[in-house]
């Protein structure tokens, strides 16, 4: 594990960004193709706008790039909190993204069929080959959750690399997400993480007991030759006894 801090936010995109493009080229470079499974939420929103700006745009071939997604709320494709929205506004449409190299949660099905398609089609995507992500992309809640890992949800306990639906009690919602054994498959894993109100939650994932049910990120842990990375500001690590690893 590799901790990066930044002074501000932006510098954390910045960090995040240059680390996206060069794990990209080196896939790409090395088997002609880059996976990505990506994260939703506000902070990753800014991350693919960055990647789509004039600095960073034209530093990938997108024509090898397949995106995933990480977890997606059990909504239309067109509601304002779907996460394929999000990147489509931010990502796929400003680099004229082939529909073909997208894949988003068929959210028209059920949670459990959806969740089920979603499987079928990683395997599908992957074939023969290990089902590794080349990245997967992660964000943190003040709650510890990652992707759509939350606190005493019966997904913590799943031991199989696929995507399940989850059931939020407090908040009478369904989410689809890959399970963690699918995150820990891949060739690398980073965290974007910024502002004083995630500095609890960095502290508990990174230095606290294990206690999955409380800290579901805690979960998220490589397997053999995997990289993780977390990419921080300075307000988010604060809580933090090493700011470096």
């Amino acid at each position: 594990m590799k901790i990066n801090v930044f002074k501000s936010a932006d510098e954390v995109l910045s960090g995040l960004a240059e680390y996206f493009v060069e794990t990209a080229n080196q896939s790409i470079k090395g088997k002609g193709k880059f996976s990505v499974a990506l994260s939703g939420g506000s902070s990753p929103k800014k991350l693919y706008e960055l990647l789509a700006s004039d600095a960073f745009k034209n530093r990938v071939d997108w024509n090898h790039v397949y995106f995933f997604f990480g977890d997606e709320r059990n909504v239309p494709h067109t509601h304002a909190d779907s996460n394929y929205l999000m990147a489509k506004t931010a990502l796929f449409a400003p680099l004229n993204i082939q529909e073909s190299h997208v894949f988003p949660v068929d959210t028209a099905l059920s949670p459990e069929a959806a969740a089920e398609k979603y499987t079928q089609e990683i395997l599908a995507f992957f074939g023969s080959e290990d089902l590794r992500f080349d990245l997967v992309l992660l964000g943190l809640g003040d709650n510890s959750h990652t992707a759509s890992l939350f606190p005493y949800t019966p997904v913590l306990h799943d031991k199989t690399a696929s995507v399940k639906s989850v059931f939020l009690q407090d908040q009478q919602v369904f989410r689809i997400t890959l399970t963690a054994p699918l995150i820990n498959k891949a060739f690398n894993i980073a965290y974007l993480v910024y502002g004083e109100g995630k500095a609890i939650a960095v502290h508990h994932i990174i230095e606290d007991e294990e206690d999955i049910d409380n800290y579901p990120a805690q979960l998220i842990i490589p397997e053999e030759g995997g990289d993780l990375q977390w990419f921080l500001d300075e307000p988010a690590a604060s809580e933090l006894s090493h700011k470096s690893a």
